[in-house]
Parts: structure tokens; sequence; C-alpha cells
């Protein structure tokens, strides 16, 4: 079954099981973005807290 994708958000980590397999799109409706720091400065300290660790898709 394919997952569908959504181009408001684009998405890289293809080891997260929203991962829109086929591009690079997450397949939720909305993400939720948080931080790791008491006063973010740069984009490292930001954090896709909808990350779910799995396998997408099969990439063979």
């Amino acid at each position: 079954m394919e997952k569908k994708k959504n181009h408001c958000i684009e998405c890289t980590v293809s080891q997260c099981a929203n991962h829109s397999c086929d591009e690079n799109y997450c397949a939720l409706d909305k993400i939720r973005v948080g931080t790791h720091e008491s006063n973010p400065t740069v984009s490292q300290c930001v954090d896709c807290e909808s990350f779910i660790l799995g396998t997408p898709c099969d990439h063979k």
C-alpha cells in the first residue's frame, strides 16, 4: 500500500515510520515541532516530535 504524501511537509528522514516512501515528504496531516533546549538559537535545537522510528517502506 502506497503512503500518501503531504506536500506541505517536506522530510528527508527515511528512518521515520511516517515518511512517504516514494518522495521526501511526511505522510502525516500535521506534525509537532519542539525543542530540547531552553533557549533555541539554531535549527539543530529543534526536533520533529512526531518522529517514530520504523521502516516506512521496503527499500530494496
